[in-house]
This record gives C-alpha cells, structure tokens and sequence, in this order.
C-alpha cells in the first residue's frame, strides 16, 4: 500500500527501541530501515530488483554528485530521479553538505550565499545555496528531501560549533521556505552540534521552532569512536519529537545500528555493506570475513547456506577468494549482494524481536558477534 500524504506512525516501544511505519505514495517503509547508498543514482554492484529481493524498502541518493554529473537539468528531462534510474521505491537525497565539507579541498562558506567549492571531478566552480540544493531535491523529485546544512569535521572547538549551528538553523529556516508546502514528499532537519549535549540541545530547539516531518543527526561518523556517538544518541535522542522518523546519517556497521536502534534510532544509510563487498569482506551472522585471506583458498563452503535466491550458496569461499584475486567483478557482486541481504535481514530480525518485546536478549546475543 501507499499514500497520498508522508506520514509516520509508531506501533511499539521495545524500552527505547522504536517499530513503526513511514507511509509515502510511493509505499511503505517499515522501520527501524536500512537505506543502500545509491550516491550516483545506482547502488553499485547490484540491480534494482535484487534490492527489493533483499528486502530493500528505500534507496539514498546524493544531491552534490548528481548536481556535477549528470547534471540535475538532464534528470529533470526525463522526469526525475525515479525515472532516470528505473527506480519505484522511495528515494532519499542528501543535501550535498556532507560532501562539500569531505570531498571539496577548497571550500568557502558564506552564510548568504551558501557554500562556494570546486568540483572534486573536474575543479568547475559551484555556488549552492540552501534555496539551490532544495530546488535541486525537487527537480530530482525525491520523496524525502534534506535540509543544506554545514557538516563541520571532528572537532573540540565549541566556538566553531556554535558558529555552525547558527548558520545551519538559518540554512535550515531558508530550506524550509524554498520547501513550501508538499504533503506528498517530507523535509527533514538535520541535528549538529558535535559530541556536546548543550549544542547538541540547540542546535535541536532551533529546528523544533521550525518544525520538520522528521529529524537527523549529522555530524556523527567523522571520526568519533563510537562511545562518544552512542553517548550523543543518549543524550540528544529522548529529547527528540516522538511522532516523527528518528534518522542517524551515515551509520554504519551492524553493531552501530543495534547500538542506535537500542537508544531509538528508525533510519540508517551506509556504504559499508556495498562498499565492502567491493574489498573482499562478507558480512555474516558468524562475524565478518575477509574473503581475500589465503585460509579461503581451500573452504569450499558457502557464506550463507541458507542464502538460495540467485544460488548464493551455490558459490564457495574458495572460488569468491579466487574471484578477489583475479579482480573479477562477479566477486563485488556477489559479495554486495551478500552483504545487502544480510543488513536487510538484520534489520527484520530487529524489527521482530522489537514486536516480540525481545530486542534486548537480540541485541546481548549479537552486538559483539556481527
């Protein structure tokens, strides 16, 4: 089923842990969620209908990628996003300031006109304001669009925090009214303010005064150890709107997302599993393995017996390990595919034992082992 309007709607508490449903006109997604990172307009190594094989409910997709290649005014030729890449499930874009602050050497921020970089591709100069990257959301027809905010790298300078919050809620405010009125798609703010509960704390009454259809927290997975983001969960997620998707951008392995679901985290995106699957590694309810190990070269079991769709099982550990070694593309494959399977089923498994009242025992079972 679909909806007319974007909504979401709470059905259980597990303790913190949340289980709910997000209703978009493009369908339902069943939260806690894990979005595949399809940053280019494709979730590398893998077919759109073996997403949705593996459970895949929702794809991410980036605003400053798409923005220098393609280009936005070719995707809006054809009718946006969707179309151009043959996909019927929701999409999520980020706004672009995530990769402004990790991929542009030569970054300026002026709180006016937005952020003024060079591409990472060919060095062309691009001025994106907060209005620019929501138009730009809009033109790829996305169904959850971000707010432009500034994404500052790990740091202990408070001073600097505070100057990126006030300029990330102004952005935010300017977002919002360039956003208008859609009750098809939502808008979401994004929480910074670094490791500081205090910032942290404003930086989230600043976007309450606003009022979005849902919340992120940016800021996290740029090197903190993941102590410090779980304590920033514990401090900064019970004071979050309880009615509205909760969403940890960027995040992350297995363990960080039972880590999150448990202090009440719905929405997760990572390149890990993908990304992974392109270096060798296979992720598994036994652990991790690094299939480019030369102990692989003699296993001639499966990763996964029980993984029958597309004959997983059919493939052994020593013939994936001669794929790696070969650079064999059929390896990343598999392996994504592998790996996508497993988050999916992770985030099933969650979403049961939430159901069941037995996320806790889950989360003692497993948060050491995957």
């Amino acid at each position: 089923m679909s909806s007319e309007k974007f909504s979401f709607y709470l059905s259980k508490e597990d303790h913190s842990a949340r289980l709910g449903i997000i209703s978009t006109h493009r369908g339902l997604i069943d939260t806690p969620t894990f979005m595949p990172v399809g940053t280019q307009g494709t979730v590398k190594s893998i077919f759109l209908d073996d997403l949705i094989s593996c459970g895949t409910q929702i794809i991410l997709s980036n605003t400053y990628h798409l923005m220098i290649r393609p280009g936005v005014d070719r995707i809006k030729r054809v009718g946006g996003l969707h179309k151009f890449m043959n996909c019927r499930l929701p999409i999520l874009t980020d706004s672009g300031g995530f990769q402004i602050m990790s991929l542009s050497k030569l970054v300026k921020i002026d709180e006016k006109e937005g952020a003024i970089f060079n591409s990472h591709i060919d060095g062309r100069r691009f001025i994106l304001s907060p209005e620019d990257s929501i138009r730009i959301q809009k033109n790829l027809n996305s169904d959850i669009v971000m707010v432009l905010d500034e994404c500052p790298k790990l740091t202990n300078d408070k001073k600097k925090l505070i100057k990126s919050i006030k300029l990330s809620s102004s952005w935010a405010e300017r977002s919002k009214n360039e956003f208008g009125n859609n009750p098809r798609k939502a808008l979401f703010g994004i929480i910074q303010g670094g490791i500081y509960k205090d910032l942290r704390m404003e930086s989230l009454d600043n976007l309450n005064k606003i009022s979005f259809d849902g919340y992120a927290l940016g800021g996290l997975a740029v090197g903190e150890t993941q102590k410090q983001m779980f304590k920033v969960l514990d401090d900064i997620v019970p004071f979050m709107p309880i009615n509205l998707p909760r969403y940890l951008m960027g995040v992350g392995t297995p363990s960080d997302i039972l880590g999150a679901v448990k202090r009440g985290i719905d929405m997760f995106d990572c390149v890990i599993p993908t990304r992974s699957g392109r270096t060798g590694l296979a992720f598994t309810w036994e652990g991790r393995l690094n299939l480019r190990n030369a102990k692989y070269q003699k296993d001639d079991s499966p990763i996964n017996q029980k993984m029958s769709y597309r004959s997983l099982n059919s493939y052994s550990k020593s013939y994936i390990n001669h794929l790696i070694n070969s650079n064999e593309i059929l390896a990343s494959m598999i392996l994504t595919m592998n790996n996508l399977f497993f988050y999916q089923d992770l985030m099933k498994k969650i979403r049961e034992a939430i159901k069941n009242n037995t996320f806790g025992d889950f989360y003692n079972k497993y948060s050491n082992i995957i």
